[in-house]
């Protein structure tokens, strides 16, 4: 009995549908074959003669078709075929030549196995048939028996099957290929994991000679508690991201999957980098999973966690960047005996005023971190001057004004994004936004945003901390002389934001709160 047979028929009418298709369900994959000859009595017959038949454990579908038209129509509607019956002569002419032709060079289909059949061999002899078209057989319809038809189709079948997994391998390491350097290059783990979802589920795609629904899955890596979470997820999993994987699974499965335990529509496998970062991937729906699928997988893998470790290692080296970038901003702010939270709280409220503004999360965060290094100029002034307790001289304060350009030339030949920017957030944080700052003389906007919003952070806690020089002011008073200098000292649009948002900036500084220096 056929799992599934496609009928097709003359349209009565314009309107009417070329194809209509009888389906009956069936849980097996199958071979599509599609019959092209104008007499029905021959398709009856090949269906009849092929009923029991199956080849690896997969049963036939057909497509019939009656016209050069209707076996154009199906083979392009069904590039999936593995086998086309084409007769020679139909409707009188060599119309099936014509279709091998717009099989081959038109559609580029080099994968379906075409059986020639022919009742008038003197029509299209065999010699000049197989010499000038790309076909894979040639029968006369006299010689076609059951046993002959049976013994042809499977071992086209077998060819076809072969071919599509040497195509199917090759598109497979193309992919990798393609894909191996821009996995290295991946600086997110959770971007890296959403791509490598996306080509183990295309790699497993690839294989057309297996019936695949819906793929489905998760990719999870294991924290520094020893717990896994989810990088990525397709959609049917809902918002697990981020979440531990054991809200998804059991640690009985979890136990299950190490141990190899599987059933025949899932595949899932722990995989451990050199450096020791594991992960786990699990897809759903893939069915029986062939050597070649298994093999390309886990050669992507293999650049997978080659990718793993080089994320990780930049994220090492990046926050070691981070440490010694603050260390530097703390040991400037201590040689002038300032607040011991200063730069970590000018950093967090530099951050915050920046996404308000309205500014991406990435470059936020930049500014968080290149913000401590604003007064790293102090490192070049001498300590008699810099902790002066008494008013500074003409001289003294050009002296002090001088630590914006010396931490500008410090940082500014850095090719590092974040170094670039502590430059000019170094160079600007005493720019005013009516142009009476130092040192340039910058007015509005002609100060970099970095500036702009480095000079609302500084300043807001610099009047709330004791300075050798002064005592904390209250609040009030500060955002008195905030609402004063709106226009003059700072961008009117960023005091503004920074009062709508005042509880939020109140917030980290309770939280990084200095003692004796509330306000």
């Amino acid at each position: 009995m056929l799992d599934e047979e496609y009928l097709l028929w003359k349209p009565e009418s314009p309107d009417e549908e070329l194809f209509q298709f009888a389906v009956e369900n069936s849980p097996h994959t199958t071979w599509k074959v599609i019959i092209v000859d104008d007499e029905k009595t021959i398709h009856a017959a090949t269906r009849k003669a092929l009923s029991g038949f199956s080849f690896e454990g997969k049963h036939l579908r057909f497509v019939s078709a009656y016209t050069r038209e209707e076996a154009k129509q199906a083979i392009f509607r069904h590039p999936d075929a593995a086998v086309i019956l084409l007769d020679v002569m139909l409707n009188g002419e060599k119309a099936g030549l014509d279709v091998v032709s717009y099989i081959r060079d038109e559609l580029k289909n080099f994968f379906v196995r075409i059986i020639l059949r022919t009742g008038q061999p003197q029509e299209a002899p065999e010699e000049v048939v197989i010499r000038e078209y790309d076909i894979n057989d040639y029968r006369e319809k006299t010689e076609m028996t059951a046993r002959k038809l049976y013994t042809i189709l499977t071992a086209s079948l077998r060819a076809y099957r072969d071919i599509m997994l040497i195509e199917n391998n090759k598109r497979a390491l193309e992919r990798i290929l393609a894909s191996s350097s821009s996995l290295l290059e991946s600086q997110s783990m959770h971007k890296l994991a959403g791509r490598v979802l996306n080509e183990l589920t295309d790699i497993l795609k690839l294989n057309t000679t297996r019936n695949r629904g819906t793929l489905s899955g998760l990719i999870a890596t294991k924290d520094t508690n020893g717990d896994f979470y989810v990088m990525t997820a397709t959609d049917n999993y809902g918002n697990i991201v981020g979440q531990s994987i054991n809200q998804v699974f059991s640690a009985c499965s979890l136990e299950m999957f190490r141990k190899g335990h599987t059933s025949s529509t899932e595949y899932h496998k722990f995989f451990c980098s050199k450096h020791g970062h594991e992960t786990f991937i699990y897809l759903e729906g893939v069915g029986l999973i062939d050597d070649w699928e298994t093999k390309f997988m886990e050669i992507l893998m293999l650049n997978v966690l080659a990718a793993i470790d080089n994320i990780y290692l930049n994220k090492e080296i990046e926050e070691t960047q981070k440490e010694i970038i603050f260390t530097l901003g703390e040991f400037s702010e201590a040689r002038s005996r300032e607040t011991s939270y200063h730069v970590k709280r000018v950093a967090e409220y530099s951050r915050l005023l920046a996404l308000k503004y309205g500014l991406p999360e990435e470059e936020a965060e930049i500014i968080r971190i290149a913000t401590p290094m604003h007064d790293v100029g102090k490192l070049g002034i001498t300590d008699n001057i810099l902790n002066k307790p008494g008013r500074l001289t003409a001289d003294e304060f050009e002296i002090i004004k001088s630590h914006g350009m010396l931490g500008y030339e410090i940082l500014k030949n850095s090719n590092r994004t974040i170094m670039q920017a502590g430059a000019v957030i170094a160079l600007q944080h005493h720019e005013k936004y009516n142009g009476e700052g130092y040192p340039q003389g910058l007015k509005g906007e002609a100060i970099h945003v970095y500036g702009r919003i480095t000079a609302i952070a500084d300043v807001f806690d610099a009047l709330g901390s004791d300075r050798v020089y002064k005592k904390a002011w209250p609040l009030d008073q500060i955002l008195a002389y905030f609402e004063k200098e709106k226009g003059q000292h700072f961008d009117p649009v960023l005091v503004d934001i920074f009062f709508a948002n005042l509880p939020e900036f109140l917030e980290i500084r309770d939280r990084f709160n200095d003692p004796a220096s509330q306000v």
